[in-house]
């Protein structure tokens, strides 16, 4: 049938002559080829999920705010309360990684996504602190639950060589949707603060719902064998297992640095004479940074040597904190913002891909649990660490100390490459 005086053979045509298939078109499908590779539909589905799920994040940026505005807590009960949040979710990433190996990755996920929701719900409708407590660290645990059986899917779908850009994926995706959740938020809150917990639950029910209907179990058969091994037994097989547990502690002494963005760079800056809309503008250039940059160093990611990478991140980080220690102005304190996000785009996109290498089979879900748990531990103490040396020695102190400790990781991470790389073939053979 003609359109527009254009019929089928015109068409047919037109395509065999090259008009639709020029040059420019062609470039267009191979660089959608290329950034799409190696990747199989359930991860997309994931990915989607993920982004969904961030784009509703409300409650936890808002939750010390509804506190102390809406009911009335004093200041250090709504930190316990968050606090408590932090405590479950430490708490989910080492049982979350546990029954992703026993059960299965699509259970433990459906658990965090069908029962956070209502538990969200019923926080938003709490009144007394005890409850309060409680739901808030139920929150925590199950709003988290769900991390390391995610990661560990991704492991059994995605092969070695693509991991790093599979991973950088997702980490856009978290932080694409993290962009846009706080302004959502933000007016939302004007209207009603329990519309936060509604939107919020809504947006994690829709992540279950894609689970349910569009992701298939994707534990390799070969692990399922080893889901009844003991507990003990399984600890035993990890603490047999020293790079990831000092790749861990890595990503603690990472995490610490990395937490001082949140807590004593703003203290840092107010003391220079900048408040909080100056420290707003300077840490939005973080998540600018990683929106335009995370795709591409994925991309590039698959080709550097995994370690290599990492000791070159904790050097950004590093370096970037340690020239907060020259900053006393807008501009120098967005330069040093720059430096250290070019060091979390790198370790975020490779350090997940390399506890993926490192893991056997029927552990993958406990070694992204035990990552996972070293970053949570980190959200504890870095405050702690951080803001007890800033009171008692000073910025100069807090912000050498971190340039120190970002070159103390790196040269880890250097040390800590041959015998990964051992490792790594020894467990090659299980991924597939």
């Amino acid at each position: 049938m003609p359109i527009a005086g254009l019929n089928v053979a015109h068409v047919e045509d037109a395509r065999k002559r090259g008009y639709d298939s020029g040059p420019m078109a062609a470039q267009i499908r191979s660089r959608l080829s290329s950034l799409t590779a190696g990747l199989p539909r359930t991860y997309w589905i994931l990915w989607l999920g993920t982004l969904i799920n961030r784009l509703g994040g409300f409650v936890v940026p808002f939750l010390t705010l509804y506190l102390t505005v809406q009911r009335r807590l004093p200041v250090s009960q709504a930190a316990l309360m968050v606090s408590l949040f932090g405590a479950g979710s430490f708490a989910s990433q080492l049982v979350g990684g546990e029954l992703a190996d026993r059960l299965g990755r699509r259970p433990v996920m459906l658990v965090s996504f069908l029962i956070a929701p209502g538990n969200m719900v019923l926080l938003g409708l709490a009144r007394s602190l005890p409850l309060i407590a409680c739901l808030t660290l139920l929150q925590g645990f199950f709003t988290d639950l769900y991390r390391p059986a995610v990661s560990a899917a991704v492991a059994d779908l995605v092969q070695p060589e693509v991991r790093p850009r599979a991973f950088g994926y997702l980490y856009w995706a978290i932080n694409l949707g993290f962009a846009f959740a706080p302004a959502l938020a933000g007016l939302i809150a004007r209207f009603d603060y329990f519309l936060l917990f509604i939107g919020d639950a809504i947006t994690t029910f829709v992540f279950g719902l894609i689970v349910l209907w569009g992701v298939h179990e994707t534990r390799p058969k070969s692990a399922q064998a080893w889901s009844g091994s003991s507990v003990r037994g399984r600890l035993r097989q990890i603490g047999r297992e020293p790079i990831l547990l000092v790749f861990s502690l890595l990503a603690l002494g990472f995490g610490m640095i990395y937490m001082q963005g949140n807590v004593t760079l703003p203290v840092d800056m107010q003391s220079s004479g900048l408040g909080p809309a100056q420290y707003g503008l300077a840490i939005s250039l973080n998540g600018v940074l990683i929106v335009l940059l995370s795709i591409p160093a994925s991309n590039a990611a698959v080709r550097w040597p995994r370690f290599g990478s990492l000791a070159a991140a904790a050097l950004f980080l590093g370096l970037g904190f340690g020239l907060t220690a020259l900053a006393h102005t807008l501009w120098a304190y967005a330069m040093t913002v720059a430096v250290w996000t070019l060091g979390e785009i790198l370790g975020a996109t490779i350090a997940p891909a390399v506890v993926a290498d490192l893991s056997p089979v029927d552990l993958r879900g406990t070694f992204q649990g035990v990552f996972g748990a070293a970053w949570g531990l980190a959200s504890f103490i870095g405050p702690i660490i951080g803001g007890s040396v800033f009171e008692r020695f000073g910025s100069t102190a807090l912000w050498t100390g971190s340039f120190a400790l970002g070159c103390v990781i790196s040269l880890g991470y250097l040390f800590l490459a041959r015998p990964a790389a051992r490792r790594m073939a020894r467990a090659e053979p299980a991924h597939s």
